[in-house]
C-alpha cells in the first residue's frame, strides 16, 4: 500500500511538474493613452512596423473598450477583473486594495498559479504598484516614479530647472520617493539623444536583459513591460519626428463638440492645458487651435508612437532569439483612447467613442487565428478570465468579464450584445471649472452608443440629469445626439434596462 501511494504521489508530482513546464509564458504589454491608431488598424500614415507584425501572428480587436477612460480605473478594473462600481475605483487618487483589499490581481493570479511574475513600468496606475502582485517589481534606476514627463534637451531642461528654484524658494517639495524632482515642462520635445534616453527605450533594455534571465531559469513567467509613451508630454528621439512631415499630419474633421450633447459632457479637457506651451489652449466649446498647432500635436503622438513600437520589436526580437515566440502569449491592449482635435479636444477623460475605444491585439501560443480581425464587441475587463482560459488555468468564479479565447479560433461568431463604460465627470475638474460631480453610464451596441449621466455624491447616484444617442452607423464620429428625437423612444427604452442591468 505504501509503494502505491508513494507512486500515485511521483506520479501527481511529475504531472504537475509538466503541466508546469508547458504552460504559456505571458509578455503582457499595456501601453499608456494608444488610440486604435496603428497601421493594423487601417491607419495609412502612422509607421508602426513590430506591432502590425505582432498582429500578423494573432488577432486584432477592432471593438474593444476600456471600462473608464483614464489610466487608474481602467487599469484597476482590467487588473482585477472587475468593474468600476463593484471596485468602486472611478478617479486618480484612489488604490484599488483600499477598497478591496483581498482582490486577487492578474498577474498575483498567476503567481498563484506557479508563474514567476515581473513588473516593469506602467501596469497599474503609477503611483499605486501593487507588491503582491509580483515575484519582482522593476524599475530604472535615474528616472522618476512616474517618469512619464522626462526631458533630454532645452528648453525644456531650463523650465524644470527654473520651477524647481522657485519651489525651493516656496519651501515646496515635490521629489518623488527616488528623490527625484518629477516636473513638467512644455508638451512636446524633439530629443537628441538614445532611445534610452527615455524611460521606454531604458526599460525595454532591462526587460530584455530579464528575458534572458527568465529563459534561464525554466519557468513560466508573466512579464509585464509598460510603456508611457505616447501619454503626455510627446517626447521621443528625434529619428522618430523625421518619419513624418509635419505639414502633412492629418487633422480632425470634426473639431466641434456633438450638437445637442449636455455641455459637461466635453468636461475633462484639462489635461493638454497645464503644459507651459499650451496654457492658452481653448476648451472645446472654443474656436479650434490653428492647423499649425494641431500639425505639431499630432505630428508629436505619431512619433511617440513610433518610438514605443521600436521598442516592442526589440522585445519580439529578443523572444524570437530566445527560442521563447512558441511558447509565449503576447497582449497589447491601450488602457484608453485619446482625442486629436476631434471634438476640439485634446484628452480622454470622456463616454465617447474616440475615448473608450482602444488597440487591443493577442497573438502567440494557442492562438489559432492568424492574421485576423474580429469585430466582436469585446471589453478590457475580459482580458484576465481570457488569460486564464488560454494559459489552462481554472477562471475565477466572480470575475465579471467574458472570455474571448473561442474568438481568437472563430472571430466571425456571435458574442456579446454590448459593451459598457462609465465616467465619473467633475472629479478631476472641479476646481478649474467649478461644475459637481456627475456619473455618465455608456452602452455601446454594434450600432448604437447611449448614454445616461447622472447626478452623484460620494458614490452615491442621484437623479437623471440628461442622455445622449448616436447612432454608430449613421454618425460613427458621435457628432450628433438624438437622444431626444421620438423615433428612437423604445430603442433608448431598452438601452436604459441593459444598462441599469450592467452596474
Amino acid at each position: 500500500m505504501k509503494k502505491i501511494l508513494a507512486f500515485v504521489f511521483v506520479l501527481i508530482s511529475v504531472t504537475a511538474f509538466t503541466q508546469q513546464k508547458t504552460r504559456p509564458n505571458i509578455l503582457f504589454i499595456p501601453i499608456d493613452d494608444l488610440r486604435p491608431i496603428l497601421g493594423c488598424y487601417g491607419n495609412t500614415v502612422i509607421k508602426t512596423p513590430n506591432m502590425d507584425r505582432l498582429a500578423k501572428r494573432g488577432i486584432v480587436f477592432n471593438k474593444a473598450y476600456c471600462q473608464q477612460a483614464v489610466c487608474n480605473p481602467s487599469r484597476a478594473s482590467l487588473l482585477t477583473g472587475l468593474r468600476p462600481d463593484t471596485l468602486q475605483v472611478w478617479d486618480l487618487y484612489t488604490d484599488f486594495r483600499t477598497k478591496l483589499p483581498n482582490a486577487t490581481t492578474l498577474p498575483e493570479y498567476f503567481k498563484k498559479n506557479g508563474y514567476t511574475t515581473v513588473g516593469i513600468g506602467k501596469v497599474f496606475h503609477n503611483i499605486y504598484p501593487d507588491s503582491a502582485s509580483w515575484t519582482e517589481q522593476m524599475h530604472v534606476n535615474g528616472f522618476p516614479f512616474d517618469p512619464d514627463a522626462v526631458y533630454t534637451d532645452e528648453p525644456n531642461l531650463s523650465l524644470i530647472a527654473k520651477k524647481k528654484e522657485n519651489l525651493i524658494a516656496a519651501n515646496q517639495d515635490r521629489r518623488d520617493q527616488y528623490g527625484i524632482w518629477y516636473i513638467k515642462a512644455n508638451s512636446t520635445e524633439i530629443g537628441s539623444g538614445t532611445d534610452d534616453s527615455y524611460y521606454d527605450g531604458a526599460q525595454t533594455t532591462m526587460a530584455i536583459d530579464k528575458l534572458k534571465i527568465l529563459k534561464q531559469q525554466g519557468r513560466p513567467f508573466f512579464l509585464s513591460v509598460g510603456y508611457y509613451k505616447p501619454h503626455l508630454p510627446f517626447t521621443a528621439p528625434k529619428k522618430y519626428w523625421d518619419l513624418y512631415n509635419e505639414s502633412e499630419m492629418p487633422i480632425a474633421s470634426n473639431p466641434f463638440t456633438p450638437k445637442a450633447a449636455p455641455d459637461f459632457a466635453m468636461s475633462g479637457d484639462i489635461e493638454l492645458r497645464n503644459y507651459d506651451d499650451q496654457h492658452d489652449l481653448p476648451k472645446p466649446a472654443k474656436s479650434p487651435l490653428s492647423k499649425k498647432r494641431q500639425q505639431q500635436l499630432i505630428h508629436g503622438y505619431y512619433a511617440s508612437i513610433s518610438y514605443v513600437d521600436e521598442q516592442i520589436g526589440r522585445l519580439l526580437a529578443t523572444l524570437d532569439s530566445l527560442q521563447l515566440s512558441d511558447n509565449t502569449i503576447i497582449v497589447l491592449w491601450g488602457d484608453n483612447g485619446w482625442k486629436l482635435g476631434e471634438h476640439n479636444s485634446w484628452a480622454k477623460q470622456t463616454n465617447y467613442e474616440i475615448d473608450t475605444r482602444v488597440p487591443l491585439i493577442v497573438s502567440g501560443k494557442n492562438i489559432i487565428g492568424k492574421n485576423k480581425q474580429s469585430n466582436a464587441l469585446v471589453e478590457l475587463v475580459d482580458i484576465y478570465p481570457s488569460l486564464c482560459d488560454m494559459a489552462g488555468l481554472p477562471i475565477p468564479s466572480y470575475l465579471q468579464g467574458k472570455s474571448f479565447y473561442p474568438l481568437t479560433s472563430h472571430p466571425e461568431q456571435a458574442w456579446k450584445q454590448a459593451a459598457y463604460s462609465q465616467f465619473l465627470m467633475g472629479h478631476f475638474i472641479k476646481k478649474e471649472i467649478g461644475i459637481n460631480d456627475k456619473m455618465g453610464y455608456a452602452i455601446r451596441t454594434q450600432q448604437f452608443r447611449y448614454v445616461e449621466w447622472y447626478e452623484w455624491k460620494e458614490g452615491v447616484r442621484g437623479a437623471l440629469l440628461a442622455k445622449e444617442l448616436y447612432d454608430e452607423n449613421e454618425d460613427p464620429q458621435e457628432n450628433n445626439n438624438i437622444a431626444a428625437n421620438e423615433k428612437y423612444k423604445n430603442i433608448i427604452k431598452t438601452l436604459s434596462s441593459s444598462l441599469k442591468l450592467s452596474n
